[in-house]
């Protein structure tokens, strides 16, 4: 965690990647091929912006050459969901990398120290 603002931020992404996942599962059983239209596309990319800005270098991004998708070259809904899998065990691994246990509590680190900052002792229950 790089600022006192990450926590929040970092907790809301997750739910929002979950809830994503969880759609895109549902679409993806029933239409994996099917292209996802623009509109999705609009709300998925700032998702996907503010992971970027988490998993932003080689340890923690799930391919070094995505981004965000493209909005001309629309993503089929299987495409979205592997994305967003691979992002959220990405963010689990970050997650688990930026917290410590200490006396019964998980403490988000901040700037390499230990914040007063308690988040959820595992990734799943957030």
């Amino acid at each position: 965690m790089k600022t006192n603002n990450d926590p929040d931020k970092f907790i809301k992404l997750i739910k929002q990647m979950k809830s994503l996942v969880a759609e895109f599962s549902i679409l993806s059983k029933k239409k994996p091929d099917g292209a996802v239209n623009k509109f999705k596309i609009k709300l998925i990319n700032p998702v996907l912006k503010i992971a970027n800005y988490f998993v932003n270098d080689k340890k923690y991004k799930p391919f070094e050459e995505f981004g965000l998708f493209d909005d001309d070259t629309l993503p089929t809904n299987s495409d979205v969901l592997v994305i967003l899998s691979q992002y959220i065990a990405c963010l689990g691994k970050y997650y688990n990398d930026k917290t410590l246990y200490h006396d019964g509590d998980n403490y988000w680190i901040i700037n390499k120290k230990c914040s007063t900052i308690i988040t959820p002792r595992t990734f799943g229950y957030i």
